[in-house]
C-alpha cells in the first residue's frame, strides 16, 4: 500500500514539476506576447491531456483493484461457507453417533439393573 502511495506522490510531484518548469520556461523565454500566449495555450493543452491520461489510467487501475478485491472476497466467502457446512455436517454426525452410544449405554444399564433386581 505504501508503494502505491509513494508512486502516486511521485507522479503528482512529477506532473506539478513539469507544469511549473514549463510555465517558467515560457515566461522567461524572449518571445512576443502573442507567441508567448500561443505557447502557453499549447503547453496547457498538453498538460491537460497528460492529466486526463493520468486520471484515466488511475481509474482503470482502481477498477482493476476493486474487481480483484471482489473476486478474492467471493472466494473467501465461498471457502468459509464450505468450511461451515463441513463443520456442521461433522458435528451432526458426531452428535448422532454419541446419541446412539448414549441410548445403548442407557439400555445396557437398564438391562443390568433388571438383571440385578431379578437376582435379589
Amino acid at each position: 500500500m505504501e508503494e502505491r502511495n509513494s508512486s502516486k506522490g511521485f507522479l503528482i510531484g512529477l506532473l506539478a514539476g513539469g507544469v511549473i518548469g514549463g510555465i517558467s520556461a515560457l515566461l522567461y523565454a524572449p518571445k512576443s506576447g502573442k507567441e508567448l500566449r500561443k505557447d502557453i495555450h499549447k503547453r496547457s493543452k498538453k498538460i491537460m491531456n497528460d492529466a486526463e491520461n493520468y486520471l484515466e489510467n488511475a481509474r482503470d487501475k482502481a477498477s482493476e483493484i476493486i474487481s480483484d478485491g471482489r473476486k478474492k472476497a467471493e472466494e473467501l466467502i465461498k471457502e468459509a461457507r464450505n468450511k461451515v457446512t463441513s463443520i456442521a455436517s461433522d458435528s451432526k454426525d458426531f452428535i448422532t453417533d454419541e446419541t446412539y452410544r448414549f441410548k445403548d449405554a442407557v439400555k445396557t444399564g437398564v438391562h443390568s439393573f433388571k438383571d440385578n433386581k431379578k437376582e435379589d
